[in-house]
């Protein structure tokens, strides 16, 4: 797994794990449903990554008590150094926290960033949308009699999925725009 998808991962198990305490399967079973993007992700990538966060110290394990004849499960908690890591993660934001891999997973652990981080984060995403934009919109100009009908149409299906989530944020941006105005100290959840 390459670092990008690796780091990622690791944001997304300690933002979990910063709600509740889990075991490896519920963790993975949530990694899933609540953060779809990471259906592709096997226990043969989040149990390296469980192991790496142990060895910092940024997770606990402990045994879970078992029913009369099954093995107990191993429970992962964050540990005072897996918050400030979390923190830390969030708050450094680069451009690639704006794609399509990492933007999902830090719009899902928003609650825990400030306004300012928030919305340096929007507006990147903004920004690398309208640039794909701007991009499928001159694929599109050249290829009307160059490309089949359907790969325009999916041109034109791809721009509008982008134009759509612009407004979306957009629409965002202005809430949280108008959040900060309304009640500018926002403090972090604490867990």
């Amino acid at each position: 797994m390459g670092a990008r998808r690796t780091r990622v991962l690791e944001l997304a198990v300690l933002g979990l794990l910063y709600e509740t305490p889990l075991h490896g399967y519920e963790l993975r079973k949530r990694l899933n449903s609540e953060l779809g993007f990471f259906r592709a992700f096997s226990y043969g990538s989040l149990y390296p990554c469980l192991k790496e966060m142990l060895r910092r110290g940024h997770i606990s394990q402990h045994p879970e008590d078992a029913e009369y004849g099954r093995r107990s499960r191993i429970v992962y908690r964050l540990t005072d150094a897996g918050h400030e890591r979390l923190h830390g993660m969030l708050a450094d934001v680069t451009p690639a926290t704006c794609d399509d891999e990492c933007f999902g997973v830090y719009f899902a652990l928003f609650g825990h960033a400030r306004s300012e981080l928030r919305l340096r984060i929007l507006h990147g995403r903004r920004d690398r949308l309208r640039s794909r934009l701007e991009d499928l919109r001159t694929r599109l100009a050249r290829t009307p009699g160059t490309a089949d009908d359907y790969m325009r149409e999916l041109h034109r299906h791809d721009a509008e999925s982008v134009e759509r989530e612009i407004r979306w944020l957009d629409d965002l941006i202005a809430r949280e725009q108008h959040r900060a105005v309304v009640s500018p100290a926002q403090p972090e959840r604490s867990g």
